[in-house]
């Protein structure tokens, strides 16, 4: 049994369950991070924190080619009908269900989610992935520092996936306070360096975390990816 996170940049990954590919938040077109083509990803599920182009990214056309089931909440799973998507799967806020990979859970995040014609995109939110090997992976969303992460230490996380950027997100400092709450054996930040706005020292943040808290930091540049034994 085995888990494998890679990173696409800004806020994209992969995770390899035991050869079941879930991707998150598929940004590949326009991310100036992004090294590989949304034509060259391959999904059997896609799971969508929010409408914002920079998440909802390539969701539409990887799912079209691949037939991989969307994940998303109720409004956005609503437009994603409405763009020609039938394989879907609506969830909301504090809502899980059992996939053929395990059970995700959608989590609260602090955020915006208009979609990139303006239409409204429900609340957004992260995701709790209990996975049937046993291994459970937190993704945060585009969120800001909520209480509502210390929860998550009940769940054991093996590795938290956090944006740091700051601007339209926590920062680094918020970010280590997150970690304080979850609890996590592992951290990976996203959501930074992309453009000017969340332009932030990931090496500083790497440094904090493993001097402040009891979690390993793992930094992952574009494609590069994390084993979970």
């Amino acid at each position: 049994m085995s888990v494998q996170i890679i990173y696409h940049g800004h806020s994209a990954f992969t995770i390899n369950s035991d050869g079941t590919r879930i991707v998150i938040d598929p940004f590949f077109t326009d991310n100036p991070q992004a090294t590989r083509s949304a034509a060259d990803v391959q999904a059997d599920f896609i799971l969508v924190s929010h409408g914002h182009g920079d998440h909802i990214g390539d969701t539409v056309a990887i799912a079209k080619r691949t037939g991989a089931l969307v994940i998303s909440n109720f409004e956005i799973v609503g437009w994603l009908s409405n763009k020609g998507l039938q394989n879907l799967h609506p969830l909301h806020i504090g809502g899980g269900n059992q996939f053929p990979f395990g059970r995700c859970k959608l989590t609260i995040a602090h955020h915006g989610s208009s979609l990139p014609d303006g239409t409204y995109g429900g609340n957004p939110g992260g995701f709790l992935l209990k996975l049937n090997n046993g291994k459970t992976i937190y993704y945060a969303g585009d969120t800001a520092l909520t209480y509502d992460m210390k929860w998550l230490a009940d769940d054991n996380v093996d590795v938290a996936l956090l944006p740091i950027g700051d601007n339209f997100t926590m920062g680094p400092d918020d970010a280590i306070k997150a970690v304080k709450l979850i609890q996590p054996k592992t951290v990976i930040p996203y959501h930074y360096g992309t453009w000017p706005y969340i332009d932030t020292d990931a090496e500083a943040f790497q440094k904090h975390c493993l001097q402040e808290t009891d979690a390993n930091c793992v930094l992952l540049h574009t494609e590069q990816s994390f084993d979970l034994a």
